[in-house]
């Protein structure tokens, strides 16, 4: 059995992985060993489950009938 809706779960997928600060190494990369820069510092896209919905829309389907 597959996944029946792909698409969303893609989108979940994606979003699942934004609920997280960078990673202390991405920091160092770049800032350099010298600076102390919380990871959120370099934090793009931050969610919470709570706080931002993710408000996926369900695809468009073609009409079948002609009326």
């Amino acid at each position: 059995m597959g996944i029946t809706k792909p698409g969303r779960k893609a989108k979940l997928m994606k979003a699942g992985r934004q609920t997280k600060w960078a990673p202390v190494w991405a920091v160092l990369k770049k800032y350099g060993t010298g600076k102390r820069i919380h990871p959120s510092a370099i934090t793009t896209h931050r969610r919470n489950w709570r706080r931002a919905k993710l408000n996926i829309k369900p695809k468009k389907e073609k009409k079948y009938h002609l009326g």
